[in-house]
């Protein structure tokens, strides 16, 4: 994987993370998502 792609992917998990974390913790259920799932969640999205 060259680096720009690895640039791009790292940004997407932050932005994934970010925007999770912004979350209400009933709106992360609603998803199926506990807030200290959203690490991994992210990382599988990105493709980590």
């Amino acid at each position: 994987m060259n680096i720009a792609k690895k640039l791009s992917n790292w940004r997407k998990y932050r932005e994934t993370v970010t925007e999770l974390g912004r979350m209400t913790d009933r709106e992360l259920s609603d998803l199926g998502i506990g807030r200290s799932d959203i690490r991994q969640v992210a990382r599988t999205a990105v493709g980590f």
